[in-house]
């Protein structure tokens, strides 16, 4: 409006006119880059040229799924860039969770945190494994491990901890636990693809560990996972139950499931291992741009660094402190979308809090003050190997105030 005055101001006078007309451009173009999203994660995606070669290859040979070819290579390949034994792909992170259970036999009860994406207990859930919840440390939140023991009952027969954002769980203690009551473990570390604790892939740590290439993983073939073991013979099981039970064309072993990879998401995966490490690389600079700019706001706090552990980067949270702060979680949470901003309270609400579980004992509120204090606090920062300087620096004047 204020624009249209000058104009007629002016007698619409031609080189004022452009002069005017450009300036409004300008505020227009400000204002749309302003309001563009600044989105919480966005995807790890290979060259389109260098993936429409494997297409044509997927295409003249004519095997789209079940162990073909880039299904192979993608499991040697990451076997050897995650320094595991043995790996198994399937079709998305939730299935191997729940071929684990099957594979090592599991029933009764199941130990595991409140803290996670609700697959982790789902996975119980669909193999009739009543769900025992422990309270979660603070400083990583993962399971506490000072709560476990005190969970175990006689119909305990497994672990199940989470590397809650990458974050390795104190996989020494819980195992001392394990073998002491004769427990498996099996970890959810679908956070943590690439993490290492002093040069060991955390992924060696229990009996099974399984990962997620989701879409919105630090690594992804748009959607998969996998499933992590140390034994031929278990390595075998698992190839059997993601696919119907077959040992061969004619017999069927166990009552298994449909969890393949397909060859297109594959040969995907395949040219995304090529890039990760990069990606990883610029994961890190955000944190520490992010650690940087945050690390004198009242109220406000990020997770560090763990020693001698070789981060992915995954997630970037942050804790609020209201009577610090001076704003609830939730108030800066619709501040940051009302500036497209859009972060995400990752985990809230706790599992624990959900319908199908809120009944079971070990639900109770009281019983899970740290995760009900953490899950209430926190906000994951946009984060991915796609921000610029500008996007941080306005993620982090808006948190500022």
């Amino acid at each position: 409006m204020k624009i249209c005055m000058e104009i007629g101001k002016r007698n619409y006078k031609k080189v004022e006119y452009h002069n005017l007309l450009a300036a409004f451009k300008n505020l227009i173009t400000a204002k749309h880059e302003e309001e563009e999203p600044i989105t919480v994660t966005s995807p790890l995606l290979p060259d389109l040229k260098e993936f429409i070669p494997y297409l044509e290859d997927i295409w003249n040979r004519k095997w789209l799924t079940n162990n073909g070819h880039y299904h192979q290579e993608l499991e040697k390949a990451l076997c050897e860039y995650l320094k595991v034994p043995y790996i198994s792909l399937f079709t998305n992170g939730t299935l191997p969770l729940m071929v684990a259970l099957q594979a090592l036999r599991i029933s009764g009860e199941v130990i595991t945190t409140p803290y996670s994406f609700v697959a982790t207990t789902h996975a119980l859930w669909w193999n009739d494994i009543k769900t025992v919840f422990v309270d979660i440390d603070p400083r990583t939140g993962n399971m506490d491990p000072d709560k476990i023991e005190a969970a175990i009952t006689p119909k305990t027969t497994a672990i199940m901890p989470v590397h809650v954002y990458g974050n390795p769980c104190d996989t020494q203690r819980i195992q001392e636990i394990a073998d002491k009551y004769n427990l498996k473990v099996i970890y959810d570390a679908a956070h943590a693809f690439g993490v290492d604790v002093k040069g060991e892939s955390v992924l060696n740590a229990g009996d099974i560990s399984t990962l997620s290439f989701h879409a919105t993983k630090v690594y992804n073939t748009v959607e998969g996972g996998a499933l992590i073991c140390h034994s031929e013979e278990m390595k075998k099981r698992i190839d059997h139950l993601k696919n119907f039970g077959f040992e061969d064309e004619t017999t069927v072993v166990a009552p298994g499931i449909n969890g393949k990879m397909d060859e297109i998401r594959a040969a995907y995966g395949l040219l995304n291992l090529k890039q990760v490490d990069d990606a990883i690389a610029s994961r890190k600079c955000v944190a520490e741009a992010y650690r940087e700019g945050l690390k004198d706001v009242k109220g406000i706090r990020c997770m560090c660094d763990l020693p001698q552990v070789k981060h992915n980067y995954a997630y970037f949270p942050i804790f609020i402190d209201k009577a610090e702060y001076g704003l609830s979680r939730d108030d800066l949470y619709e501040i940051m979308k009302s500036r497209n901003i859009l972060g995400r309270r990752y985990f809230y609400p706790l599992i624990s809090e959900f319908s199908t579980y809120r009944g079971l004992a070990s639900a109770n509120p009281a019983n899970l003050p740290i995760a009900h204090q953490i899950a209430n606090s926190v906000i994951c920062l946009p984060m991915h190997a796609g921000l610029s300087k500008k996007d941080i620096e306005r993620v982090i004047k808006v948190i500022r105030k």
